[in-house]
């Protein structure tokens, strides 16, 4: 199956589990509270519904616009914006006439579950798959230094000893906490020595607006493609998965960092590139070797894109060592695990006030994105966890319309003891609403751009 059609499946069906359980933390304390729920919906039901049943005071659907969920609690100004309802005189069963703690445990509810299931999924992931990680020594021939990362001290063929005086757990990470988590030292092993490295207090901004997040410390490898895009310069080339790079204009290349960066110093240009051809089965060999390409080497020509991409990947040859967990340990390992997706996620929302950050805003493209290409469980939940954890975070945002705008609202009763006027909160509920629609418009406009001109 192709892949777009597997990644597809696979973010319908995490969306469609996550929504479900999320509206679920609304409708279960509702219902404990003795709230009326009228309506439990999978997808909005714009119009019409694609299958709906009423059980009791409930009516639960599935709606033919896939872009969320809700739940109707009786009494409550949401999405729905029933103004007939809430201009009648309130009902013991509505949301309206529960104290106001009951209403913000109620709001909080989905929240809560995306959270809890976030680190659950990870608890599990580690239990039954373990853990894949790169120590110090995986990396054989350490890392490469970005230009950035060569101002601030770095220098090819660094190993990472630790970072603040603590040893990583996998060495792969240092670009994400370069980026989120503003180290003040990290020790490198240099030429058999030990050198601490000062990290600046801004360098996260520099590498998110020198565009080089991606490659600040890169593991040093062999220049062997691990991917082609087709449609892209190297696919129409005539490159493949497998190919050896051996020189870009004549230049010897002998590791992959060093082919890279030729790239990114002649965008826009026509550069000759001189490769081994290999193929695809010389990767996933266990006695994969660089000197298995005896080949004839063959040149051929291809013109950068203005952002030096010419779309492929490198094979990494690094040694990745397995972490197993016992159920016990599974637990304090996924909450770990849990934690540090949250506080990365929060961390890194600072860059989307940039204007690089704004036209790097995905929506279900990007999401879907996030999937394996083949369809592999461990990804699968790995990912929806993810994306769990990211839908808590977005929601308790305290914007008009989402949980965390009601949240605000209900906060602000119980801190003056006074109910915000209705009209100011339907007013707030319809800016909310257009904003969230226009950013959604926005996000999934910026898939479909990268997805015609990228």
């Amino acid at each position: 199956m192709d892949p777009f059609f597997i990644k597809a499946i696979q973010l319908f069906l995490s969306l469609s589990i996550l929504i479900v359980l999320h509206e679920f933390g609304h409708f279960i304390p509702a219902r404990l509270f003795g709230t009326r729920v009228e309506k439990f919906y999978l997808f909005f039901d714009v119009k019409f519904s694609l299958f709906k049943k009423k059980i009791g005071d409930t009516v639960y659907g599935i709606g033919w616009l896939p872009l969320g969920g809700y739940v109707k609690i009786a009494g409550m100004i949401d999405e729905s914006m029933d103004k007939e309802q809430m201009a009648q005189p309130p009902q013991p069963w509505e949301f309206r006439s529960k104290p106001a703690w009951q209403r913000l445990i109620i709001m909080l509810g989905g929240v809560t579950v995306n959270i809890i299931l976030g680190f659950l999924i990870y608890m599990m992931v580690l239990f039954v798959w373990g853990e894949g990680y790169v120590d110090k020594d995986g990396v054989k021939y350490g890392f490469s230094a970005s230009p950035i990362m060569q101002e601030v001290g770095f220098q090819d063929g660094d190993k990472i000893l630790s970072v603040d005086g603590k040893e990583l757990n996998n060495v792969l990470e240092i670009q994400k906490i370069l980026l989120v988590r503003s180290p003040e030292q990290i020790s490198v092993e240099r030429n058999g020595k030990i050198k601490e490295i000062d990290i600046p207090e801004d360098l996260g901004m520099r590498l998110f607006e020198g565009g080089e997040v991606e490659i600040a410390l890169q593991p040093i490898s062999y220049p062997v493609m691990d991917s082609v895009l087709p449609e892209q310069p190297a696919g129409k080339a005539g490159l493949q998965k497998g190919d050896l790079i051996t020189s870009v204009n004549g230049k010897k290349v002998n590791f992959w960092h060093e082919f890279s960066r030729e790239i990114a110093e002649n965008k826009e240009q026509t550069l000759e590139i001189g490769f081994i051809q290999g193929n695809s089965n010389q990767l996933s060999s266990k006695d994969f070797s660089i000197n298995n390409y005896k080949g004839e080497e063959k040149t051929v020509e291809l013109t950068t894109n203005e952002d030096g991409f010419i779309g492929v990947t490198n094979f990494r040859n690094i040694e990745v060592s397995k972490r197993e967990y016992s159920f016990l340990e599974s637990i304090p390992a996924g909450f770990d695990l849990g934690y540090w997706t949250l506080h990365d996620y929060v961390a890194q929302f600072k860059y989307v006030f940039t204007t690089a950050g704004a036209s790097q805003l995905g929506g279900f493209g990007a999401i879907g994105g996030l999937f394996p290409d083949a369809w592999n469980w461990q990804g699968f939940w790995l990912t929806t966890a993810l994306i769990s954890i990211i839908l808590a975070f977005m929601n308790i945002l305290p914007i008009p319309a989402l949980d965390g705008g009601h949240v605000m609202f209900l906060l602000y009763e119980m801190i003056s003891g006074r109910k915000p006027n209705e009209k100011v909160l339907e007013y707030a509920q319809m800016i909310g609403f257009f904003l969230l629609i226009a950013l959604v418009l926005y996000a999934n406009g910026n898939d479909v751009y990268r997805w015609l001109f990228e």
